[in-house]
């Protein structure tokens, strides 16, 4: 008897708690819902800041190029040696560029530039609106009569929409060249036969594919950088929360999303 009416004691205590996590995702989730809607909303209601967007998109593109060129250039050399060991089994390194072509275009050039934005472009995003709530500066932009939120959200999320495929082709180039160099070393392929099957093997719906991928990740990091750090609560430590709430929640989202357009992709080939 003692005992049930311990387990009946815990499973009454365990409701609220279930119950107060449920209550707390579903607000989250509407938070994020109208946050997402407000920058629709204001994406397109004049004025617009064009100089913001522009230097934004500067500020995106300049700190990740670097990080991006290197880890574009390993990419392709990697992979090329991870693949001619199983292509050669079949004696069918011939197909080398080929292969590496559609890996690199359809996927990794996408995902990769992705994630390193996601490190890069999203916590400094996160963090750069978290120590500005932090020190009430947003507050003082909407006493001014300035629109915070067009201001510092549309104009960051457009700019990762922007950049970030634009990221991606510079991605996909560099890793390309960077397998190309490792190919030329091992099979002594020329740079023009190198491309003219690269090309062969790719199609206009793995590019379009590639850059509406480039396009969805790119707003997502910006959206979650700019939701978490306008939402940071109060402190020091908020802006370190924000900023590295920003990183894993962005890398988490597009891998869901490669998932998704992988699945959408597919059966689009298919058809």
């Amino acid at each position: 008897m003692q005992s049930d009416t311990t387990n009946s004691a815990n499973k009454s205590s365990s409701k609220p708690v279930v119950n107060r996590r449920l209550d707390k995702f579903f607000l989250n989730l509407a938070d994020v819902s109208a946050f997402v809607g407000r920058f629709f909303r204001e994406a397109f209601i004049p004025p617009y800041e064009f100089k913001e967007i522009i230097r934004q998109c500067y500020e995106v593109g300049y700190r990740s190029l670097l990080l991006i060129s290197t880890t574009g250039f390993i990419t392709g050399i990697v992979f090329t040696n991870q693949s001619r060991p199983s292509l050669s089994e079949f004696g069918a390194t011939s197909w080398l560029p080929s292969l590496i072509a559609i890996a690199i275009v359809r996927a990794l050039g996408p995902l990769v530039t992705a994630l390193i934005a996601s490190g890069k472009v999203g916590s400094s995003i996160g963090a750069e609106l978290g120590s500005m709530n932090v020190t009430e500066q947003i507050d003082a932009m909407e006493v001014s009569g300035t629109n915070p939120f067009k201001f510092l959200v549309v104009s960051r999320v457009l700019a990762t929409s922007i950049t970030i495929p634009v990221l991606t082709m510079y991605t996909i180039f560099v890793g390309l060249l960077g397998a190309f160099i490792n190919v030329n070393q091992n099979e002594q392929t020329s740079f023009v036969s190198y491309f003219q099957e690269v090309f062969g093997a790719i199609t206009y719906t793995d590019i379009f594919a590639s850059i509406t991928k480039s396009i969805v990740f790119g707003f997502t990091i910006g959206m979650v950088g700019c939701y978490k750090g306008y939402h940071s609560s109060k402190g020091t430590e908020g802006v370190g929360k924000a900023a590295n709430a920003s990183v894993v929640t962005a890398m988490f989202l597009v891998f869901i999303e490669e998932l998704l357009s992988l699945q959408i992709i597919t059966a689009i080939r298919g058809n």
